[in-house]
Protein backbone atom coordinates (compact mmCIF):
# COMPACT_ATOMS: atom_id res chain seq x y z
CA UNK A 1 0.00 0.00 0.00
CA UNK A 2 1.16 3.54 -0.81
CA UNK A 3 1.25 6.36 1.86
CA UNK A 4 -0.51 9.13 -0.06
CA UNK A 5 0.02 13.00 1.72
CA UNK A 6 -2.71 15.14 0.62
CA UNK A 7 -1.15 18.58 0.98
CA UNK A 8 -4.76 20.40 0.71
CA UNK A 9 -5.24 19.15 4.55
CA UNK A 10 -2.56 17.74 5.56
CA UNK A 11 -3.91 14.00 6.32
CA UNK A 12 -2.39 10.78 5.05
CA UNK A 13 -3.91 8.12 3.87
CA UNK A 14 -3.15 4.35 2.13
CA UNK A 15 -3.89 3.37 -1.49
CA UNK A 16 -3.07 0.77 -3.63
CA UNK A 17 -0.29 0.96 -5.77
CA UNK A 18 -1.78 2.15 -9.72
CA UNK A 19 -4.35 4.09 -7.86
CA UNK A 20 -5.07 7.50 -10.12
CA UNK A 21 -5.27 11.10 -8.85
CA UNK A 22 -9.11 10.73 -9.55
CA UNK A 23 -9.30 8.01 -7.31
CA UNK A 24 -7.24 9.83 -4.26
CA UNK A 25 -8.98 13.30 -4.67
CA UNK A 26 -12.41 11.18 -5.16
CA UNK A 27 -11.30 9.88 -1.19
CA UNK A 28 -10.46 13.23 0.26
CA UNK A 29 -13.06 15.35 -1.48
CA UNK A 30 -14.91 15.94 1.43
CA UNK A 31 -12.11 16.94 3.54
CA UNK A 32 -10.71 19.48 1.42
CA UNK A 33 -13.53 21.76 0.21
CA UNK A 34 -11.89 23.78 -2.75
CA UNK A 35 -14.55 26.11 -3.98
CA UNK A 36 -14.43 24.85 -7.59
CA UNK A 37 -13.72 22.10 -9.74
CA UNK A 38 -10.27 20.25 -9.32
CA UNK A 39 -8.76 19.89 -12.38
CA UNK A 40 -5.42 19.01 -11.39
CA UNK A 41 -2.94 18.34 -9.22
CA UNK A 42 0.81 18.75 -7.97
CA UNK A 43 2.69 15.82 -7.54
CA UNK A 44 6.11 15.83 -5.12
CA UNK A 45 5.21 19.56 -6.67
CA UNK A 46 5.15 18.75 -10.19
CA UNK A 47 1.57 19.10 -12.22
CA UNK A 48 0.11 16.30 -13.49
CA UNK A 49 -3.13 15.18 -14.68
CA UNK A 50 -5.95 13.73 -13.01
CA UNK A 51 -5.24 10.33 -15.21
CA UNK A 52 -1.34 9.93 -13.34
CA UNK A 53 -1.18 7.17 -11.42
CA UNK A 54 0.46 6.91 -8.42
CA UNK A 55 3.80 3.80 -7.97
CA UNK A 56 5.38 5.29 -4.65
CA UNK A 57 4.79 7.19 -1.40
CA UNK A 58 3.68 10.98 -2.59
CA UNK A 59 2.54 14.36 -1.52
CA UNK A 60 -0.74 15.89 -3.46
CA UNK A 61 -2.10 18.98 -3.54
CA UNK A 62 -5.01 19.15 -5.68
CA UNK A 63 -6.22 22.21 -7.58
CA UNK A 64 -8.76 24.27 -9.37
CA UNK A 65 -8.55 26.40 -12.12
CA UNK A 66 -7.46 29.73 -9.92
CA UNK A 67 -4.09 28.26 -9.50
CA UNK A 68 -1.19 28.97 -12.26
CA UNK A 69 -0.85 25.38 -13.33
CA UNK A 70 -4.37 24.39 -12.79
CA UNK A 71 -5.20 27.20 -14.91
CA UNK A 72 -2.97 26.22 -17.43
CA UNK A 73 -4.37 22.63 -17.56
CA UNK A 74 -7.92 23.68 -18.20
CA UNK A 75 -6.88 26.38 -20.91
CA UNK A 76 -4.86 23.73 -22.92
CA UNK A 77 -7.94 21.46 -22.81
CA UNK A 78 -9.94 23.90 -23.87
CA UNK A 79 -7.56 24.36 -26.98
CA UNK A 80 -7.81 20.64 -27.94
CA UNK A 81 -11.42 20.90 -27.48
CA UNK A 82 -11.96 23.77 -30.10
CA UNK A 83 -9.12 21.97 -32.63
CA UNK A 84 -11.07 18.92 -32.37
CA UNK A 85 -14.24 21.04 -33.44
CA UNK A 86 -13.09 22.71 -36.32
CA UNK A 87 -11.79 19.71 -37.77
CA UNK A 88 -15.05 18.31 -37.15
CA UNK A 89 -16.47 20.79 -38.59
CA UNK A 90 -14.61 22.07 -41.40
CA UNK A 91 -12.26 19.23 -42.32
CA UNK A 92 -9.03 20.11 -43.91
CA UNK A 93 -8.67 23.53 -41.47
CA UNK A 94 -5.79 24.96 -40.15
CA UNK A 95 -5.54 26.49 -36.43
CA UNK A 96 -3.23 28.47 -34.84
CA UNK A 97 -3.55 29.68 -31.09
CA UNK A 98 -1.24 32.50 -31.41
CA UNK A 99 -1.08 34.17 -28.29
CA UNK A 100 -3.31 35.81 -24.96
CA UNK A 101 -5.50 39.15 -25.97
CA UNK A 102 -8.06 40.75 -24.40
CA UNK A 103 -8.17 38.12 -21.28
CA UNK A 104 -8.16 35.04 -23.74
CA UNK A 105 -6.41 33.58 -26.44
CA UNK A 106 -6.67 34.74 -30.12
CA UNK A 107 -6.68 32.38 -32.69
CA UNK A 108 -5.64 32.41 -36.29
CA UNK A 109 -8.25 29.99 -38.62
CA UNK A 110 -7.99 29.08 -41.84
CA UNK A 111 -10.74 27.32 -43.32
CA UNK A 112 -10.08 24.84 -46.10
CA UNK A 113 -11.91 27.32 -48.43
CA UNK A 114 -9.53 30.26 -47.71
CA UNK A 115 -12.60 32.16 -47.26
CA UNK A 116 -13.23 34.66 -44.34
CA UNK A 117 -14.61 33.25 -41.17
CA UNK A 118 -18.17 34.44 -40.37
CA UNK A 119 -20.30 34.40 -37.12
CA UNK A 120 -22.20 31.09 -38.78
CA UNK A 121 -19.04 29.28 -38.82
CA UNK A 122 -18.22 30.45 -35.16
CA UNK A 123 -21.65 29.39 -34.23
CA UNK A 124 -21.07 26.09 -35.65
CA UNK A 125 -17.76 25.22 -33.78
CA UNK A 126 -19.40 26.10 -30.75
CA UNK A 127 -21.95 23.81 -31.12
CA UNK A 128 -19.46 21.13 -32.08
CA UNK A 129 -17.94 21.75 -28.87
CA UNK A 130 -21.10 21.96 -26.91
CA UNK A 131 -21.87 18.77 -27.72
CA UNK A 132 -18.17 17.44 -27.54
CA UNK A 133 -18.66 18.35 -23.83
CA UNK A 134 -21.98 17.35 -23.19
CA UNK A 135 -20.61 13.75 -24.40
CA UNK A 136 -17.83 13.85 -21.58
CA UNK A 137 -15.59 12.84 -24.42
CA UNK A 138 -12.21 11.58 -22.88
CA UNK A 139 -8.82 12.89 -23.23
CA UNK A 140 -6.36 9.86 -23.76
CA UNK A 141 -2.70 9.90 -23.62
CA UNK A 142 -0.35 7.72 -25.10
CA UNK A 143 3.38 7.49 -24.46
CA UNK A 144 5.44 6.75 -27.73
CA UNK A 145 8.42 6.55 -28.50
CA UNK A 146 9.53 9.74 -30.52
CA UNK A 147 10.15 7.55 -33.27
CA UNK A 148 6.51 6.56 -33.18
CA UNK A 149 5.14 9.88 -32.45
CA UNK A 150 6.79 11.51 -35.26
CA UNK A 151 5.38 9.04 -37.45
CA UNK A 152 1.90 9.11 -36.29
CA UNK A 153 2.34 13.29 -36.84
CA UNK A 154 3.76 12.97 -39.90
CA UNK A 155 1.02 10.94 -41.65
CA UNK A 156 -1.62 13.76 -40.50
CA UNK A 157 0.40 16.47 -42.40
CA UNK A 158 2.01 18.08 -39.11
CA UNK A 159 5.23 19.18 -40.06
CA UNK A 160 5.27 21.94 -37.27
CA UNK A 161 4.95 19.16 -34.28
CA UNK A 162 7.44 16.74 -36.24
CA UNK A 163 9.89 19.31 -36.69
CA UNK A 164 9.50 19.89 -32.35
CA UNK A 165 10.24 16.53 -31.76
CA UNK A 166 12.39 15.42 -34.27
CA UNK A 167 15.23 18.47 -32.40
CA UNK A 168 13.79 17.61 -28.77
CA UNK A 169 16.63 14.95 -28.12
CA UNK A 170 13.71 12.83 -26.48
CA UNK A 171 13.71 9.23 -26.90
CA UNK A 172 9.94 8.75 -25.46
CA UNK A 173 6.95 11.87 -26.27
CA UNK A 174 3.73 12.06 -25.39
CA UNK A 175 0.45 12.98 -27.75
CA UNK A 176 -3.06 12.98 -27.15
CA UNK A 177 -6.54 11.88 -28.52
CA UNK A 178 -9.57 13.50 -28.32
CA UNK A 179 -12.28 10.78 -30.21
CA UNK A 180 -10.66 10.19 -33.53
CA UNK A 181 -8.32 13.89 -33.26
CA UNK A 182 -4.55 13.70 -31.96
CA UNK A 183 -2.76 16.58 -31.52
CA UNK A 184 0.56 17.14 -29.21
CA UNK A 185 0.31 19.18 -25.64
CA UNK A 186 4.01 19.64 -23.77
CA UNK A 187 1.65 19.61 -20.44
CA UNK A 188 -1.25 17.28 -18.64
CA UNK A 189 -5.23 17.78 -19.82
CA UNK A 190 -7.96 17.03 -17.59
CA UNK A 191 -9.79 13.42 -17.89
CA UNK A 192 -12.25 14.72 -20.43
CA UNK A 193 -14.39 17.18 -21.98
CA UNK A 194 -17.07 17.30 -19.19
CA UNK A 195 -14.83 19.30 -17.32
CA UNK A 196 -14.82 22.01 -19.29
CA UNK A 197 -17.61 24.09 -18.88
CA UNK A 198 -16.92 27.58 -18.97
CA UNK A 199 -16.18 28.74 -21.82
CA UNK A 200 -16.67 30.77 -25.04
CA UNK A 201 -15.99 31.51 -28.84
CA UNK A 202 -16.54 34.79 -30.56
CA UNK A 203 -15.30 35.57 -33.77
CA UNK A 204 -12.39 38.11 -33.57
CA UNK A 205 -10.44 40.45 -36.01
CA UNK A 206 -9.78 38.03 -39.09
CA UNK A 207 -9.62 34.99 -36.87
CA UNK A 208 -11.11 33.91 -33.43
CA UNK A 209 -11.20 34.64 -30.01
CA UNK A 210 -11.22 31.88 -27.22
CA UNK A 211 -12.71 32.86 -24.06
CA UNK A 212 -11.36 31.34 -20.77
CA UNK A 213 -12.49 31.20 -16.94
CA UNK A 214 -11.50 34.48 -15.03
CA UNK A 215 -8.42 33.49 -12.82
CA UNK A 216 -9.97 34.67 -9.99
CA UNK A 217 -14.04 33.06 -10.42
CA UNK A 218 -13.09 30.26 -12.84
CA UNK A 219 -16.73 29.71 -12.69
CA UNK A 220 -17.47 32.78 -14.98
CA UNK A 221 -15.61 33.83 -18.37
CA UNK A 222 -12.84 36.57 -18.07
CA UNK A 223 -14.40 39.88 -18.83
CA UNK A 224 -13.08 41.11 -22.21
CA UNK A 225 -10.52 43.96 -22.82
CA UNK A 226 -10.09 45.72 -25.76
CA UNK A 227 -6.80 45.58 -26.98
CA UNK A 228 -6.61 46.72 -30.37
CA UNK A 229 -3.26 48.14 -30.18
CA UNK A 230 -1.51 45.26 -28.16
CA UNK A 231 -3.32 43.05 -31.24
CA UNK A 232 -1.37 45.61 -33.22
CA UNK A 233 1.45 44.84 -32.21
CA UNK A 234 1.14 41.31 -32.19
CA UNK A 235 0.22 41.28 -35.91
CA UNK A 236 3.98 43.13 -36.21
CA UNK A 237 5.43 40.25 -34.36
CA UNK A 238 3.89 37.74 -37.12
CA UNK A 239 5.60 39.87 -39.91
CA UNK A 240 8.43 39.90 -38.26
CA UNK A 241 8.50 35.91 -37.91
CA UNK A 242 7.56 35.77 -41.79
CA UNK A 243 10.51 37.35 -42.36
CA UNK A 244 12.56 35.49 -40.36
CA UNK A 245 10.69 32.20 -41.70
CA UNK A 246 10.72 31.42 -38.16
CA UNK A 247 7.25 30.68 -36.79
CA UNK A 248 8.04 28.09 -33.98
CA UNK A 249 10.59 26.04 -32.13
CA UNK A 250 11.17 23.26 -34.99
CA UNK A 251 11.73 26.49 -36.98
CA UNK A 252 14.43 27.80 -34.69
CA UNK A 253 16.66 24.74 -34.12
CA UNK A 254 16.53 23.54 -37.36
CA UNK A 255 17.97 26.96 -38.54
CA UNK A 256 20.24 26.49 -35.57
CA UNK A 257 21.57 22.81 -36.72
CA UNK A 258 22.03 24.24 -40.13
CA UNK A 259 24.39 27.23 -38.99
CA UNK A 260 22.45 29.70 -38.85
CA UNK A 261 22.28 31.21 -35.60
CA UNK A 262 24.61 34.17 -35.74
CA UNK A 263 22.45 35.60 -38.24
CA UNK A 264 19.13 34.83 -36.99
CA UNK A 265 20.58 37.21 -33.88
CA UNK A 266 21.54 39.67 -36.39
CA UNK A 267 18.72 40.03 -38.07
CA UNK A 268 16.27 40.02 -35.03
CA UNK A 269 18.17 42.61 -33.48
CA UNK A 270 18.28 44.94 -37.17
CA UNK A 271 14.65 44.81 -37.27
CA UNK A 272 14.31 46.07 -32.93
CA UNK A 273 16.90 48.42 -34.40
CA UNK A 274 15.19 49.54 -37.63
CA UNK A 275 12.26 50.18 -34.97
CA UNK A 276 13.82 52.19 -32.50
CA UNK A 277 14.87 54.39 -35.35
CA UNK A 278 11.28 54.71 -36.73
CA UNK A 279 10.42 55.79 -32.85
CA UNK A 280 12.92 58.39 -32.73
CA UNK A 281 12.10 60.19 -35.97
CA UNK A 282 8.27 60.66 -35.02
CA UNK A 283 9.25 62.27 -31.60
CA UNK A 284 11.58 64.20 -34.20
CA UNK A 285 8.57 65.25 -36.10
CA UNK A 286 6.59 65.65 -33.32
CA UNK A 287 8.93 67.86 -31.69
CA UNK A 288 9.48 69.99 -34.45
CA UNK A 289 5.84 70.60 -35.04
CA UNK A 290 4.37 74.06 -34.87
CA UNK A 291 1.65 73.51 -32.87
CA UNK A 292 1.85 71.36 -29.36
CA UNK A 293 5.41 69.76 -30.56
CA UNK A 294 6.48 66.94 -28.39
CA UNK A 295 8.76 67.55 -25.17
CA UNK A 296 8.27 64.68 -22.73
CA UNK A 297 8.82 60.86 -23.67
CA UNK A 298 7.14 58.29 -21.23
CA UNK A 299 8.50 54.83 -21.67
CA UNK A 300 6.48 52.17 -19.27
CA UNK A 301 6.34 48.15 -19.49
CA UNK A 302 6.10 45.74 -17.23
CA UNK A 303 8.77 44.01 -15.14
CA UNK A 304 11.96 42.46 -17.15
CA UNK A 305 10.66 44.38 -20.66
CA UNK A 306 14.08 45.57 -21.05
CA UNK A 307 12.79 49.48 -20.41
CA UNK A 308 15.99 50.94 -19.45
CA UNK A 309 18.26 49.46 -22.04
CA UNK A 310 15.38 50.49 -24.55
CA UNK A 311 15.85 54.38 -23.16
CA UNK A 312 19.05 54.17 -23.92
CA UNK A 313 18.54 52.62 -27.21
CA UNK A 314 16.27 55.27 -28.10
CA UNK A 315 18.48 58.05 -26.45
CA UNK A 316 21.14 57.65 -29.62
CA UNK A 317 19.14 58.03 -31.77
CA UNK A 318 17.52 60.84 -30.75
CA UNK A 319 21.13 62.30 -30.84
CA UNK A 320 21.64 61.32 -34.06
CA UNK A 321 18.09 62.94 -35.13
CA UNK A 322 19.70 66.37 -33.60
CA UNK A 323 17.86 66.36 -30.26
CA UNK A 324 19.64 66.60 -26.62
CA UNK A 325 17.40 63.60 -24.59
CA UNK A 326 17.58 64.12 -20.70
CA UNK A 327 15.98 61.58 -19.01
CA UNK A 328 15.28 60.52 -15.15
CA UNK A 329 13.34 57.19 -13.91
CA UNK A 330 9.83 57.17 -11.94
CA UNK A 331 11.86 55.27 -9.22
CA UNK A 332 13.81 58.53 -8.53
CA UNK A 333 10.55 59.80 -7.00
CA UNK A 334 9.88 57.33 -4.62
CA UNK A 335 9.18 58.27 -0.86
CA UNK A 336 11.02 57.00 2.01
CA UNK A 337 10.72 53.47 2.78
CA UNK A 338 9.26 54.15 5.75
CA UNK A 339 6.33 55.71 3.96
CA UNK A 340 5.94 53.00 1.35
CA UNK A 341 2.44 50.95 1.35
CA UNK A 342 2.62 47.25 2.37
CA UNK A 343 0.92 44.49 0.99
CA UNK A 344 -1.37 42.80 3.42
CA UNK A 345 1.49 40.34 4.16
CA UNK A 346 3.13 43.23 5.64
CA UNK A 347 5.91 43.30 2.55
CA UNK A 348 6.55 46.68 0.90
CA UNK A 349 4.67 46.73 -2.08
CA UNK A 350 7.36 48.86 -4.54
CA UNK A 351 4.53 48.49 -7.48
CA UNK A 352 1.95 50.68 -5.91
CA UNK A 353 1.96 54.13 -7.50
CA UNK A 354 1.61 55.39 -3.63
CA UNK A 355 5.54 54.72 -4.18
CA UNK A 356 5.75 57.46 -5.96
CA UNK A 357 5.98 61.12 -5.19
CA UNK A 358 3.74 61.89 -8.04
CA UNK A 359 2.33 65.08 -6.75
CA UNK A 360 6.30 66.33 -6.25
CA UNK A 361 6.98 64.85 -9.54
CA UNK A 362 4.66 66.46 -11.57
CA UNK A 363 5.33 69.71 -10.28
CA UNK A 364 8.96 69.41 -11.13
CA UNK A 365 7.48 68.48 -14.44
CA UNK A 366 5.55 71.78 -14.69
CA UNK A 367 8.90 73.80 -14.30
CA UNK A 368 10.63 72.34 -15.98
CA UNK A 369 8.42 72.93 -19.01
CA UNK A 370 7.67 76.29 -18.04
CA UNK A 371 11.82 76.90 -18.36
CA UNK A 372 13.21 76.60 -14.87
CA UNK A 373 15.71 74.83 -13.95
CA UNK A 374 15.14 71.77 -11.55
CA UNK A 375 17.15 69.50 -9.27
CA UNK A 376 15.89 66.28 -9.96
CA UNK A 377 16.30 63.58 -6.81
CA UNK A 378 17.85 60.57 -6.77
CA UNK A 379 16.63 57.57 -4.56
CA UNK A 380 19.04 55.52 -2.55
CA UNK A 381 18.26 51.93 -2.63
CA UNK A 382 20.59 50.74 0.13
CA UNK A 383 18.98 53.30 2.28
CA UNK A 384 15.56 53.68 1.18
CA UNK A 385 15.86 57.31 0.78
CA UNK A 386 15.57 59.85 -1.61
CA UNK A 387 18.76 62.06 -1.53
CA UNK A 388 19.22 65.41 -3.91
CA UNK A 389 22.51 64.80 -5.44
CA UNK A 390 23.12 67.80 -7.88
CA UNK A 391 21.43 66.28 -10.64
CA UNK A 392 19.65 69.60 -12.19
CA UNK A 393 17.94 69.62 -15.65
CA UNK A 394 16.71 72.40 -17.76
CA UNK A 395 14.88 72.31 -20.95
CA UNK A 396 16.40 73.77 -23.85
CA UNK A 397 15.41 74.90 -27.28
CA UNK A 398 16.86 70.61 -28.57
CA UNK A 399 15.88 69.07 -25.36
CA UNK A 400 13.37 66.15 -25.23
CA UNK A 401 12.57 65.02 -22.21
CA UNK A 402 12.66 61.06 -21.17
CA UNK A 403 10.78 59.10 -18.20
CA UNK A 404 10.84 55.70 -17.97
CA UNK A 405 9.35 53.50 -15.10
CA UNK A 406 6.58 51.01 -14.34
CA UNK A 407 4.02 54.38 -14.10
CA UNK A 408 4.91 56.42 -16.58
CA UNK A 409 1.61 55.83 -18.59
CA UNK A 410 -0.46 56.48 -15.12
CA UNK A 411 -2.08 59.44 -15.53
CA UNK A 412 -1.56 60.72 -12.38
CA UNK A 413 1.75 61.33 -12.59
CA UNK A 414 1.22 64.11 -15.90
CA UNK A 415 -2.17 65.22 -15.68
CA UNK A 416 -1.64 68.77 -15.76
CA UNK A 417 0.39 68.36 -18.53
CA UNK A 418 -1.68 67.90 -22.13
CA UNK A 419 -1.50 65.14 -23.82
CA UNK A 420 -0.44 66.47 -27.30
CA UNK A 421 2.73 67.39 -25.58
CA UNK A 422 3.72 63.73 -24.76
CA UNK A 423 4.58 60.87 -26.66
CA UNK A 424 4.18 57.42 -25.30
CA UNK A 425 5.51 54.22 -25.68
CA UNK A 426 4.89 50.63 -23.83
CA UNK A 427 7.72 48.72 -24.09
CA UNK A 428 6.78 44.28 -23.49
CA UNK A 429 8.67 41.14 -24.44
CA UNK A 430 6.11 39.44 -26.47
CA UNK A 431 7.23 36.26 -27.20
CA UNK A 432 8.07 35.81 -30.68
CA UNK A 433 7.62 31.77 -31.24
CA UNK A 434 5.75 29.08 -29.97
CA UNK A 435 6.25 25.27 -29.53
CA UNK A 436 4.05 24.31 -32.57
CA UNK A 437 0.64 25.76 -33.69
CA UNK A 438 -1.34 24.45 -30.25
CA UNK A 439 1.44 25.20 -27.81
CA UNK A 440 2.45 29.05 -27.56
CA UNK A 441 4.59 30.18 -24.98
CA UNK A 442 3.04 32.73 -22.35
CA UNK A 443 4.34 36.15 -22.57
CA UNK A 444 5.03 36.14 -19.11
CA UNK A 445 7.54 33.14 -19.02
CA UNK A 446 9.98 35.06 -21.27
CA UNK A 447 9.71 37.88 -18.82
CA UNK A 448 10.43 36.30 -15.77
CA UNK A 449 13.22 33.77 -17.29
CA UNK A 450 14.65 37.44 -17.92
CA UNK A 451 14.19 37.73 -14.07
CA UNK A 452 15.18 35.04 -12.75
CA UNK A 453 19.21 35.15 -15.07
CA UNK A 454 18.99 39.06 -13.95
CA UNK A 455 18.32 38.17 -10.18
CA UNK A 456 21.05 35.63 -9.75
CA UNK A 457 23.93 37.28 -11.85
CA UNK A 458 23.28 40.65 -9.51
CA UNK A 459 22.91 38.40 -6.57
CA UNK A 460 19.98 39.75 -5.17
CA UNK A 461 17.87 36.60 -5.34
CA UNK A 462 17.98 32.80 -5.70
CA UNK A 463 15.36 31.14 -8.75
CA UNK A 464 13.34 30.31 -6.04
CA UNK A 465 13.23 33.86 -4.40
CA UNK A 466 12.00 35.05 -7.97
CA UNK A 467 9.45 32.50 -8.44
CA UNK A 468 8.12 33.08 -5.05
CA UNK A 469 7.92 37.27 -5.73
CA UNK A 470 6.74 36.48 -9.22
CA UNK A 471 2.38 36.16 -8.15
CA UNK A 472 2.60 39.44 -6.49
CA UNK A 473 4.75 41.29 -9.84
CA UNK A 474 2.20 40.04 -12.30
CA UNK A 475 -0.64 40.79 -9.82
CA UNK A 476 0.94 44.78 -9.21
CA UNK A 477 1.00 44.76 -13.08
CA UNK A 478 -2.80 43.87 -13.74
CA UNK A 479 -3.66 46.59 -11.26
CA UNK A 480 -0.92 49.33 -12.19
CA UNK A 481 0.73 48.89 -15.61
CA UNK A 482 -2.20 47.35 -18.17
CA UNK A 483 -5.04 49.07 -17.75
CA UNK A 484 -2.68 51.84 -19.35
CA UNK A 485 -0.51 50.06 -22.29
CA UNK A 486 -3.47 50.55 -25.05
CA UNK A 487 -2.59 54.66 -24.65
CA UNK A 488 0.68 54.13 -25.95
CA UNK A 489 1.00 56.32 -29.20
CA UNK A 490 3.62 53.18 -29.96
CA UNK A 491 4.27 49.59 -28.90
CA UNK A 492 7.54 48.29 -28.79
CA UNK A 493 8.30 44.33 -28.83
CA UNK A 494 11.65 43.09 -27.01
CA UNK A 495 12.23 39.74 -27.65
CA UNK A 496 13.95 37.94 -30.23
CA UNK A 497 12.96 35.38 -32.07
CA UNK A 498 16.24 32.99 -30.88
CA UNK A 499 15.76 34.49 -27.47
CA UNK A 500 14.73 30.95 -25.66
CA UNK A 501 18.00 29.50 -27.38
CA UNK A 502 19.99 31.98 -26.41
CA UNK A 503 18.30 32.15 -22.70
CA UNK A 504 18.44 28.23 -21.88
CA UNK A 505 22.44 28.48 -21.52
CA UNK A 506 21.89 31.09 -18.71
CA UNK A 507 18.66 29.49 -16.79
CA UNK A 508 18.84 25.86 -17.10
CA UNK A 509 21.78 25.98 -14.34
CA UNK A 510 19.99 28.28 -12.36
CA UNK A 511 16.40 26.89 -12.43
CA UNK A 512 18.13 23.07 -11.47
CA UNK A 513 19.05 24.99 -8.19
CA UNK A 514 15.36 25.03 -6.69
CA UNK A 515 15.07 22.88 -3.93
CA UNK A 516 12.49 19.40 -5.11
CA UNK A 517 10.96 20.37 -1.50
CA UNK A 518 9.53 23.76 -2.00
CA UNK A 519 6.51 25.31 -3.94
CA UNK A 520 8.71 27.12 -6.47
CA UNK A 521 9.78 23.95 -7.86
CA UNK A 522 6.81 23.34 -10.19
CA UNK A 523 7.67 26.56 -11.62
CA UNK A 524 11.40 25.88 -12.26
CA UNK A 525 10.05 22.44 -13.34
CA UNK A 526 7.85 23.76 -16.04
CA UNK A 527 10.24 26.41 -17.28
CA UNK A 528 13.01 24.16 -17.68
CA UNK A 529 10.42 21.42 -19.40
CA UNK A 530 9.77 24.04 -22.48
CA UNK A 531 13.33 25.74 -22.31
CA UNK A 532 14.95 22.03 -23.57
CA UNK A 533 12.85 21.94 -26.48
CA UNK A 534 15.12 24.55 -27.70
CA UNK A 535 18.80 23.95 -28.51
CA UNK A 536 21.57 26.05 -26.82
CA UNK A 537 22.59 29.08 -28.71
CA UNK A 538 26.17 31.08 -26.74
CA UNK A 539 25.12 34.79 -26.25
CA UNK A 540 28.96 35.12 -27.83
CA UNK A 541 26.84 37.10 -30.46
CA UNK A 542 24.31 39.04 -29.23
CA UNK A 543 25.59 42.68 -29.17
CA UNK A 544 26.69 44.87 -26.26
CA UNK A 545 23.86 47.04 -26.68
CA UNK A 546 20.92 44.86 -27.20
CA UNK A 547 18.14 44.55 -24.51
CA UNK A 548 19.03 41.06 -23.88
CA UNK A 549 22.34 42.07 -22.14
CA UNK A 550 20.33 43.84 -19.69
CA UNK A 551 19.60 40.02 -18.69
CA UNK A 552 22.47 37.84 -19.50
CA UNK A 553 25.11 40.41 -18.47
CA UNK A 554 27.70 42.34 -20.84
CA UNK A 555 25.87 45.13 -21.72
CA UNK A 556 28.26 48.40 -22.65
CA UNK A 557 25.41 50.41 -21.45
CA UNK A 558 25.93 52.07 -17.68
CA UNK A 559 23.46 51.03 -15.41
Amino acid sequence: MLQIRCKNNNVTKSFPEGTSLLDVYQEFADEIHLPYPVVSAKVNNTSQGLKFRLYQNRDVEFLDAREGSGHRVYVRSLCFLLYKATQDVFPGSKLFIEHSLSRGYYCNFKKGTRSQVTDEDVAQIKTRMQEIVDLDMPFRRTEATTEEAIRVFTERGFSDKVKLLETSGQIYSDYYMLGDTVDYYYGPLVPSAGYLKVWDLERFEDGLLLRVPDWNNPSQVAEKVAQPKTFGMFAEKTRWDIIMRLSNAGDVNKAIMRGYASELIQVSEALQEKKIVQIAEEIDRRFHQKKNPVRIVLITGPSSSGKTTFCKRLSVQLLACGLRPVSFSTDDYFVNRLDTPKLPNGDYDFDNIETVDYHLMEDHLMRLMAGERVEIPEYNFVTGKREYNGKKLKLNSDTVLIIEGIHALNPLLTQKIDDSLKYKIYISALTSISLDDHNWIPVRDNRLLRRIIRDYNKGAYTAQQTIAQWKNVCEAEDQWIFPFQETADVMFNSALNIEFAVLRTHAELILTSVPKNCEEYAEAHRLLKFLRFFLPVSDKEIPPTSIMREFVGGSSFKY
